[in-house]
């Protein structure tokens, strides 16, 4: 045999051997996971009783506080806070919103909640008439003489042939962040926008808003959808129907708080950083299980794994519980702000922001080499689930990261098709996860993690 056939011979045994022992590895992350898993229990504390923790809120500092305990009890080698200031928005008591009928003689109840960063309306409520627009681009047609001192009905749904759900979102939700202010341009008094999700039912979702401090700044809320197919309907045959809304929201100065880091040492090269991370912080409606005490227990709970089994990895793993993705992202910031000031070395992040729900796989943001050495791993993941490296995207929280230091980000896909059900909602509760979708998700992160630390990107 000549030496060259030699050496690629050696090579593909030396390669299929490695094959094979992170195809062990994996398994045993799995098999731990599915027997030994405490993320369903972890986000049970998470939820019941800490429950919504907007940035800024006491919840929010309670769950600094346990995130902090949870993953020293999960064998982090270092648990550590970081700083950051974050705004400080409250709700106020609960939302109204009334349809008067043109004669004033009866009117119906609307579910409505306000949306983060919005302005109170007056003490007493506000009252106008509305005016329907199929999205932002809608305002144009109606013109400013159409719509000067009523409330702008935005509603636009969410396009139900997108197999991708977060594509569907992506498309309807300007009407919610820029909406206000676009429509204050043409003299409207209030806004309210369809609930972002392809449900039919009466749950208002919430989510963050905007303003432009040269533009008059007036309230905004939610919807329900099936309160927006309501008032689509109605105000068809009673234009002159007067809509009312009460909202009690006000926006408090910043507070200070903390993104909770947990690390693993990497047992040869050390300063090689992959980072592994969800958002604390969930609004306050609910009590932010899918959206995203998942990705924080997920992101716990490999550190437990890697400990319980023994697994050393090459690089530090550091698990991140990111504050204020919400409204602000102030947490992300922070992270890669102090990251470029101590010159860390990223090689990889990954996020879990998409729900406790049955991963499919994962999408990044990535060279072409890189992208081409995540799909070489498709034999190993496949068995579990994990079939979909195609997607661009991570998380925002990382986002940064790929931004300013030109990391490579990834992020868990789960199957997508009932998340915008719980999605910024009072429903997105702790009875919503399922326990084995939950505990498949942080081994898929955990499996990932171990083959690029062994094997780099």
């Amino acid at each position: 045999m000549k030496k060259t056939n030699k050496l690629l011979f050696a090579l593909l045994i030396s390669t299929s051997a490695l094959a094979q022992t992170d195809s062990a590895t994996i398994k045993k992350i799995f098999n731990d996971a599915l027997t030994n898993g405490k993320s369903y229990s972890n986000l049970e504390y998470l939820c019941k009783k800490i429950g919504g923790r907007l940035a800024g809120s006491p919840q929010a500092q309670q769950a600094v506080e346990w995130t902090f305990k949870a993953m020293k009890e999960a064998g982090a080698d270092t648990v550590y806070l970081q700083e950051c200031m974050v705004p400080h928005w409250i709700r106020g008591e609960k939302e109204q919103a009334k349809v008067f009928t043109s004669n004033a003689k009866s009117f119906k109840t609307l579910p409505i909640c306000a949306l983060g960063g919005s302005i109170a309306t007056p003490a007493e409520g506000l009252t106008a008439n509305v005016i329907e627009a199929k999205g932002i681009e809608d305002l144009k047609r109606l013109g400013k003489e159409n719509i000067q001192g009523k409330i702008v009905f935005f509603n636009e749904p969410m396009e139900p042939t997108f197999i991708a759900t977060f594509h569907a979102y992506g498309k309807a939700v300007m009407q919610r962040w820029a909406g206000a202010k676009e429509a204050a341009k043409y003299g409207a008094v209030g806004v309210v926008v369809r609930s972002m999700t392809l449900a039919h039912d009466d749950n208002p979702h919430t989510g963050v808003m905007s303003y432009n401090d040269s533009i008059t700044k007036i309230p905004a809320c939610a919807i329900s959808t099936n309160g927006a197919d309501w008032l689509s309907n109605y105000i068809k045959t009673d234009k002159e129907a007067k809509f009312f809304f009460k909202m009690n929201c006000q926006t408090l100065p910043d507070e200070k708080s903390y993104n909770v880091i947990g690390e693993i040492y990497g047992s040869s090269k050390k300063d090689e950083i992959i980072t592994v991370g969800g958002h604390l912080d969930a609004w306050d409606n609910g009590e932010g299980a899918h959206d995203d005490g998942a990705g924080i227990v997920q992101s716990i709970e490999i550190i437990r794994i890697y400990k319980a089994l023994g697994l050393k990895p090459k690089c530090t793993i550091r698990a991140v519980a990111f504050m204020n993705e919400e409204n602000g992202g102030r947490g992300g910031k922070k992270y890669v702000e102090l990251a470029k000031l101590k010159n860390e070395k990223h090689i990889a992040a990954i996020e879990s922001d998409a729900g406790g729900f049955t991963p499919r796989g994962f999408s990044s943001t990535m060279g072409a080499k890189q992208k081409a050495k995540l799909k070489s791993w498709k034999t190993l993941l496949e068995p579990y689930g994990l079939h979909d490296f195609e997607r661009e995207g991570g998380g925002a929280d990382i986002e940064p990261l790929n931004e300013e230091l030109g990391t490579p980000i990834l992020e868990l896909m789960p199957d997508s098709q009932r998340y915008f059900d719980y999605h910024h909602t009072a429903i997105d509760t702790f009875e919503a996860v399922n326990r084995r979708e939950l505990e498949l998700g942080g081994a898929s992160m955990a499996a990932l993690i171990w083959l690029i630390s062994e094997n780099g990107l």
